[in-house]
């Protein structure tokens, strides 16, 4: 799932993406991400410890789905938090 800016997607040479899994655990940095979200055909996870960056070259096509809901993409950027190290509170 790539969460860099638009701004940066269209200046630099490489993304910022959280690797999605068909398969994994469910945990305070795995998230579920449900079929048709982002264009997933099947239940996955994202795997919010593992942020990286790929070359922009692999997402030329574009979008390979619609974006995903507001809640997902919280719940991502809270597990990426506490992948740093940061302590958060649950939301209420």
């Amino acid at each position: 799932m790539v969460i860099s800016a638009d701004v940066r997607n269209r200046l630099a040479d490489d993304v910022i993406v959280i690797p999605i899994f068909s398969r994994g655990a469910f945990g305070p940095t795995h998230i579920p991400l449900a079929a048709g979200q982002g264009g997933i055909k099947k239940p996955s996870v994202l795997f919010c410890e593992e942020i990286t960056t790929i070359d922009r070259g692999f997402v030329v096509r574009g979008p390979w789905g619609d974006r995903v809901e507001d809640d997902v993409l919280r719940a991502a950027v809270r597990a990426v938090r506490r992948a740093l190290g940061e302590t958060l509170p649950e939301p209420l």
